[in-house]
């Protein structure tokens, strides 16, 4: 039914608590992306910026409040006043529908680039395998690895095995793309490279775009909102012009500070955060 769920955002938290014991990490947070947003997480480590994009992915749950992927449920409904949790079929439905670039690559070491890229078209979404190879030789192309198909992912620098990634999240035709952080486990010189990628993506798709980074230009140049977190709260939300240039809350000042250095006062605190 596409016109019931046109104007529903792309996701949608609502009241969602994570708690490890007694360490809470989301505490009742609300926010929603529009369709076609793309929208940077911001803040301290141990914010629980991550952990929004894990409970997108299905890779921990929430112990409380309701995940919504374009109007539907993604892991529990509301039924009868009570929490029901959605059976597997359901999450994995959902879940074809984003795409995850990580930290640390994930790709299967035992595949070539080229079999990493079709294994889900193929298994998950039942996409002919000719199609499968067709559209990944396109997406290794964009990337800049054309020559790559038929290498392992460990003969590989970091920043090529982060483009396979990037290129093996967009096979599977996203609705959403979740990045988290990156670019922290790549060598600086590269981290132009990927960035580009993702900058180009940005520029000529309409995916729905949740970012969790530290690059502060790449959040400036590729948002249209801003979310800075501290404490598994929203502390401020803004343009991304406004909130690098004039930020509302000492907390996300004293944050942007700490990484990029106040460069109003010709102060350089880079401590790490």
């Amino acid at each position: 039914m596409p016109s019931d769920t046109e104007h529903e955002p792309a996701i949608r938290f609502e009241d969602v608590e994570k708690r490890y014991g007694d360490n809470v990490v989301l505490d009742g947070l609300t926010f929603q992306v529009a369709k076609g947003d793309r929208v940077t997480l911001i803040g301290p480590s141990g914010s629980g910026k991550t952990t929004i994009l894990r409970l997108l992915m299905t890779l921990e749950e929430a112990t409380g409040g309701y995940i919504y992927v374009d109007g539907e449920p993604l892991t529990h409904e509301e039924r009868d006043g009570k929490r029901v949790a959605l059976k597997e079929k359901h999450r994995r439905r959902l879940r074809t529908r984003i795409g995850m670039v990580f930290q640390q690559f994930n790709l299967f070491p035992n595949m070539t680039v080229l079999e990493n890229l079709i294994e889900a078209p193929v298994h998950v979404l039942g996409m002919p395998k000719a199609d499968a190879v067709q559209k990944a030789e396109g997406l290794l192309e964009q990337v800049g690895l054309a020559d790559k198909r038929d290498a392992h992912p460990l003969e590989l620098s970091g920043g090529q095995q982060q483009r396979v990634a990037i290129a093996r999240a967009l096979a599977m035709d996203p609705e959403v793309l979740l990045l988290d952080e990156v670019t922290s486990a790549l060598d600086p010189e590269i981290v132009g490279e990927v960035l580009g990628i993702l900058r180009h993506v940005a520029e000529t798709t309409d995916i729905t775009m949740l970012i969790v980074t530290h690059e502060m230009q790449f959040a400036r140049d590729v948002s249209n909102r801003v979310l800075m977190f501290d404490g598994g709260r929203i502390v401020e939300e803004a343009a991304p012009e406004v909130m690098f240039s004039n930020p509302r809350e000492e907390r996300t000042r004293s944050f942007l500070q700490a990484v990029l250095g106040d460069e109003r006062s010709g102060r350089s605190d880079t401590e790490p955060v």
